[in-house]
């Protein structure tokens, strides 16, 4: 064999053995974009149930305010009936 082709040859099982050191760091670039995605996604889904809470808080600040109000109508009703009916 001549100088040239144990070169060739130590190059080439030098790619090789590269190309497979490679390998895992491949991956680890995909799972990490995966990642990325999947962060991406919770964080928006996130935000949409973070507003939908503040949404569901301010419609139970408001049925407590309408609540207290019909519960004061039925006291005053309630309040009058007594006093028609002579209690």
């Amino acid at each position: 064999m001549s100088r040239l082709e144990l070169a060739a040859e130590r190059l080439a099982k030098a790619l090789a053995a590269l190309e497979e050191a490679a390998e895992p760091l491949v991956k680890a670039r995909e799972s990490a974009a995966a990642a990325e995605a999947r962060i991406a996604h919770l964080d928006s889904e996130r935000d949409e149930l973070v507003a939908r809470v503040a949404a569901l808080e301010e419609d139970a600040r408001s049925l407590t305010g309408l609540t207290e109000e019909v519960e004061g109508r039925l006291d005053g009703a309630i309040a009058e009936i007594r006093a028609a009916l002579g209690r």
